[in-house]
């Protein structure tokens, strides 16, 4: 009995990890720094691949270094499979790695070996004759997801650099920005000879990753399907930065995080505690993906009797704009966006659109409290829990601003921009502009037609934007919310802010009236600079760009390319600002303050 226990498969795996635990940590570190070398080299490779016109002879050195980073992938595989204790726990928890990585080594050995591509053959079979197509792409895929791995394992010395939140806020912006302005001007991306320019490239870098939507080029026809690819990235990455990288900063900067600063990331992400970060940036990401996938989903079947050049353009077409609608980005694949023929008239298309819109406007705290399963659980179990008080104000806010926005442009617009429609297109296209005019972009008519008046209307709806943890930008129906509240509160002669049966902190008043002042005091900057950059264009015009850009919203009178460099420059410095500013402001805010225990004595002055 004791001969057979200790020949067992358990006790040879023991014996086999103690002989091993001492080369770990070596194994352990020389992997990783490989990992990161290949990982750049492999990346290298795809940008090449993808990013410049190549020769079948350096197509050949491409497909030898991505075949080569793959199997050190797969060796690495084995080796952390060895190295671990509890394999089959490994296995559980990285099955979908292990099922990756056992296809790329059958489709390798049958290649190799008995000379029978596996993947074309099974296509084959299926009817899939593009299948092994299909493998090289989700290969591609799959390798990038692991450079971005190792690479992210990597920037586990962000820390020992000593930023805090807003600095880290900006540099994951700027890296993001830079990135995409790199990739944008690959000779692939564009139709534009030897790739888009320097200025043309950051601007629409910018607007993509701070989900703006203003645009120089036209991104339907300046841009080739590799160039639409990357714009897609950079406004899935932008559109969640201000949420995930929030949950991330605190998770790579948990050693150096003052109370404040986690104080302040538990206010604006809603959470119980920090330790919660990891669990909330998953149910981020899931939340979004799920979302964008149904959009998706329903926009394929939306399109009317548009002809397609084929059901793969229609269904990247329908990917596209779920995530700018989600991202609330405003981004189109057509040139004139949804005010073009036959979309303008698609209702089913402008709800959905609508409805992804308001769910990445609302704020994922607001739709984890709305819609979670545990929260809706709890509240049919316990009757007596409402809804928290940030999510009402997010819920309510939205839906007052909705439909007011809907029929004050309803009276401005029923004769003029809505003129020669049907009642019922009127009313789409009433609710639809409210609804994108917040913090979206998307446009179902010509914005540079609309009167003095619909401008002003849409001035108000884009500066108060989306709500905390969105998608969106503006200064927050919370703080817009807040303001309101104090006015009416010293009306009234109340000493204390209430709302829904809650005491209000002065601490939030303060914030909110901080971040009012310092959004004000940006668009007041910006449309001051605007003329006298650009001068000859009309005030209204360039007030409304200016808005427009600092709250992230997209939408345009026509003006954007016609804005000298200087007047590009700073509406490329007001979207970057409306995106990071008042998420940085909020979080310096929280920096460690002296003590403020003592009080100095009163003093009364005349106000107003």
């Amino acid at each position: 009995m004791s001969q057979r226990s200790k020949w067992s498969i358990p006790a040879l795996r023991e014996a086999i990890n103690l002989r091993l635990y001492d080369h770990k940590s070596g194994v352990t570190l020389t992997l990783r720094v490989m990992s990161v070398c290949i990982s750049l080299v492999a990346l290298l490779a795809l940008i090449y691949y993808h990013g410049y016109p190549t020769t079948p002879d350096q197509n050949e050195w491409i497909t030898r270094i991505i075949q080569l980073s793959l199997g050190f992938y797969v060796f690495k595989y084995f080796v952390r499979i060895l190295f671990d204790w509890h394999p089959r726990v490994f296995f559980r928890n990285t099955w979908l790695e292990g099922i990756l990585i056992l296809l790329i080594v059958l489709n390798s050995i049958s290649r190799w070996l008995f000379d029978f591509p596996l993947i074309t053959r099974i296509g084959q079979w299926v009817g899939i004759l593009s299948l092994d197509n299909f493998l090289l792409l989700f290969i591609q895929g799959y390798l990038l997801v692991m450079v971005a791995v190792e690479l992210g394992k990597a920037s586990q010395i962000v820390p020992s650099w000593g930023l805090g939140p807003p600095q880290l806020l900006i540099l994951s912006f700027f890296v993001l920005i830079s990135v995409g302005t790199g990739l944008l001007m690959l000779p692939e991306m564009s139709i534009a000879e030897g790739g888009a320019s320097l200025k043309d490239a950051l601007f629409t870098s910018i607007s993509a990753s701070c989900v703006t939507g203003l645009i120089v080029q036209d991104t339907a026809t300046f841009f080739t399907f590799k160039g639409h690819v990357v714009i897609l990235l950079l406004m899935q990455l932008g559109g969640l930065n201000i949420i995930t990288f929030a949950s991330l900063f605190a998770l790579l900067n948990r050693s150096g995080m003052g109370i404040k600063h986690k104080s302040m990331l538990k206010q604006n992400l809603d959470i119980e505690n920090l330790d919660q970060t990891e669990n909330l940036f998953r149910r981020i990401f899931s939340f979004s993906i799920a979302l964008e996938a149904v959009g998706t989903a329903v926009i394929y079947f939306s399109w009317g009797d548009h002809a397609f050049t084929h059901n793969g353009a229609r269904l990247f077409t329908s990917l596209f704009h779920a995530i700018s609608a989600f991202n609330n980005a405003g981004f189109s694949l057509f040139s004139d966006g949804l005010g073009s023929m036959p979309f303008q008239s698609i209702v089913p298309l402008h709800m959905v659109i609508a409805f992804l819109i308001v769910m990445g406007s609302l704020g994922f705290p607001a739709l984890s409290d709305l819609f979670s399963f545990r929260n809706l659980q709890e509240r049919i179990s316990k009757p007596w829990k409402h809804l928290r008080v940030g999510t009402k104000v997010s819920v309510y806010s939205s839906v007052v601003l909705i439909f007011s926005g809907a029929i004050l442009f309803g009276l401005l617009e029923w004769n003029g921009a809505l003129g020669g429609l049907s009642p019922a297109m009127k009313l789409d296209h009433m609710f639809f502009q409210s609804i994108t005019a917040r913090t979206a972009g998307f446009n179902t008519i010509d914005i540079g037609q609309l009167g003095v008046s619909s401008l002003l209307l849409f001035f108000v709806l884009m500066f108060i934007g989306a709500s905390p943890g969105g998608t969106g930008g503006g200064i927050k129906t919370t703080t817009f919310t807040l303001i309101l509240l104090s006015a009416w509160s010293t009306i009234r002669g109340k000493e204390r802010l209430e709302l829904f049966k809650s005491t209000i902190p002065f601490e939030l008043l303060n914030k909110a009236f901080s971040i009012f002042l310092f959004s004000l005091t940006i668009i007041f900057l910006g449309t001051f600079f605007l003329t006298i950059s650009d001068g000859h264009l009309p005030l209204r015009k360039l007030m409304f760009e200016e808005v427009s850009a600092f709250c992230t919203v997209g939408l345009s009178t026509g003006i954007t390319s016609e804005l000298s460099d200087a007047g590009r420059l700073v509406i490329m410095l007001s979207m970057f600002i409306g995106r990071v500013g008042t998420l940085t402001l909020a979080f310096a805010l929280g920096n460690k303050r002296e003590n403020t225990d003592y009080k100095y004595p009163k003093s009364t002055m005349l106000v107003g």
